[in-house]
């Protein structure tokens, strides 16, 4: 299995996170909720064995203070080193700051293979804005997929949950059709406006994953997916420490998806993606 949704954050950082959340309210929601939890490389590598998890992208959290992004990255840019061919090392910035540019390039030097996971209601910038054309732009130019959070705005609420509509996602992807987007939280159910023949044709380069999708969906939308025909560009992200892939899984065979559908979503596409095979 790959899985392209994972958050780990430095020791230095969780020791004394109030100092670090101090000034970010977002960060300082998702850090001090009920339940949240903290993971390092060495918790994922033991989950990952538990699981049958090959490969991983790996991320910070972003946060708004660049500063605080370039620690993360070289958290996850040292533990890629440490363990080349399981871990792969994603960026993340704070677009609306500056040091946007030359942070990713610092972080693709070293080793990054995408940009994200990103937030653009809880780092505030806006989808349609200069920051985000900047950020779409530089990692086109560069080849990196780019993960942005992106939830369904019905529904019970929850820490973290964002009010980013599919309208702005579903624009910000026909604005840059060059670029590799991937929708976490499966686009915020955006997927099920694939079946407009428009849209799709739009969203050629446009990927889903599955983060969180046991908390929000009944299994049967792996089934739905299949309808739509969007299997292809589903990509299994747990958002681990949140949950454990094995979880997806499960799923995933009790919605009755075939064993080539599964494969497919469990590593298939993503390799697809960021290695072009």
């Amino acid at each position: 299995m790959f899985d392209v949704h994972v958050h780990l954050f430095p020791p230095e950082v969780t020791s004394c996170i109030d100092r670090y959340t101090a000034g970010d309210p977002f960060l300082e929601q998702i850090c001090n909720s009920k339940g949240h939890k903290f993971a390092t490389v060495e918790d994922l590598l033991q989950e990952m064995e538990r699981s049958g998890v090959e490969m991983a992208a790996i991320s910070g959290f972003a946060a708004r203070d660049q500063g605080l992004c370039r620690l993360m990255n070289d958290y996850v840019l040292d533990a890629a080193r440490r363990y080349p061919g399981r871990l792969l090392p994603m960026a993340v910035v704070s677009p609306g700051q500056r040091g946007l540019e030359e942070e990713i390039s610092r972080a693709v030097g070293k080793g990054a293979a995408g940009v994200g996971e990103l937030f653009p209601w809880g780092q505030d910038f806006s989808l349609d804005g200069k920051a985000a054309r900047r950020l779409a732009g530089f990692c086109r130019e560069a080849a990196l997929p780019l993960l942005l959070h992106i939830n369904e705005i019905v529904g019970h609420d929850y820490v973290g949950k964002g009010d980013v509509s599919i309208k702005e996602a579903a624009l910000f992807a026909a604005a840059h059709p060059e670029q590799d987007i991937i929708f976490a939280h499966l686009g915020g159910g955006l997927l099920f406006y694939e079946l407009m023949p428009e849209l799709r044709q739009q969203f050629q380069r446009v990927w889903y994953d599955t983060a969180a999708g046991p908390f929000l969906y009944d299994q049967a939308i792996y089934r739905v997916m299949r309808e739509i025909g969007v299997l292809p560009r589903i990509l299994l992200g747990s958002d681990y420490p949140l949950l454990s892939p094995l979880r997806y899984r499960r799923q995933m065979e009790k919605a009755g998806l075939t064993s080539a559908e599964i494969a497919m979503i469990c590593g298939e596409n993503a390799r697809r993606l960021f290695f072009k095979i």
